[in-house]
């Protein structure tokens, strides 16, 4: 496919066929997403392949209770899990929320699920200082996430970054035996979809970039 078409065609994809991701098919989507950059390219990250059905069952368990928040907030009318506010819903009401299905199924059905993690010594995380979350470390993890997504898209078959199962980072590290000084970064579940859609939804560029200041006249 042309890049600028795989860029534009590359939705989050959360239903998956019976169809198998085979194990060349994976290697060949990762062989090429590897070229992604990361800070001093010292390549700090590391990509777990889960296909274990118990293994996977335990994951979508650990989900549940950043999901059950999520929801919880976005019933409240909150932008869950957001920085800058406390929780409207009490930990009463958190913990008796349904998890809807369509969060956990993705890691039950996916032709296989990849945890990617990233070695927190092999980062420079400029912003460890400041007071507001952590950003910058992410650099070095998330664009070997999306390349990999674009590749899987080129392959045909698709999937999408999840992170609900981070806010249990320490049942995860156990689950997978990651070392002390990793941190999850993503768990994205890939597999062939059920349909897939062609015509995604984003800003203008208009809404997007602006010259020289924040406040700045949109590029157009």
């Amino acid at each position: 496919m042309d890049l600028y078409d795989v860029m534009r065609t590359t939705p989050a994809v959360r239903e998956f066929t019976d169809d198998p991701l085979p194990d060349e098919t994976l290697h060949r989507i990762l062989d090429n997403a590897r070229f992604a950059p990361s800070g001093g390219n010292r390549q700090g990250t590391r990509v777990i392949v889960v296909r274990d059905q118990e293994t996977r069952e335990r994951l979508a368990e650990i989900n549940k209770f950043a999901v059950r928040r999520y929801v919880a907030q976005i019933k409240a009318g909150q932008s869950p899990w957001n920085p800058l506010e406390a929780p409207i819903p009490d930990a009463d009401e958190i913990a008796a929320t349904e998890v809807p299905e369509s969060f956990t199924k993705p890691v039950l059905t996916a032709g296989a699920v990849l945890v990617f993690v990233v070695d927190l010594g092999l980062v420079a995380a400029m912003d460890q200082d400041l007071d507001r979350i952590g950003l910058i470390s992410g650099a070095s993890v998330y664009p070997l996430v999306w390349n990999t997504l674009l590749a899987a898209r080129n392959e045909g078959f698709g999937g999408t970054i999840t992170t609900m199962a981070v806010a249990q980072e320490p049942a995860v590290k156990e689950l997978l035996g990651i070392p002390d000084q990793y941190a999850v970064a993503a768990v994205v579940p890939i597999g062939k979809p059920v349909k897939v859609l062609t015509k995604l939804r984003r800003v203008p560029v208009e809404e997007l970039a602006f010259h020289e200041r924040f406040d700045g006249a949109p590029l157009s």
